[in-house]
């Protein structure tokens, strides 16, 4: 009989911005790097707002502000 948990694996990544940049590192030590100006909304948002985020099935989603960034896994 085969062996399997139906709870989704929790996927790990750290947050940052610095230099007008968004960087996203993942579990396995890649980063992502997006550049603020294409996300007008986090570009301008409060320190507050841009810590309050969740992981999602198709990247993060900053839930203060409704934006969704698309990262791969």
């Amino acid at each position: 009989m085969p062996l399997f948990t139906s709870r989704r694996q929790e996927k790990k990544v750290k947050v940052t911005f610095s230099n007008g940049l968004l960087f996203v590192e993942k579990e396995d030590g890649k980063s992502e790097v997006f550049p603020l100006e294409f996300f007008p909304k986090l570009m301008n948002a409060t320190d507050e707002q841009r810590a309050d985020w969740t992981l999602t099935d198709r990247g993060i989603h900053f839930n203060q502000l409704d934006l969704d960034v698309d990262v791969k896994y």
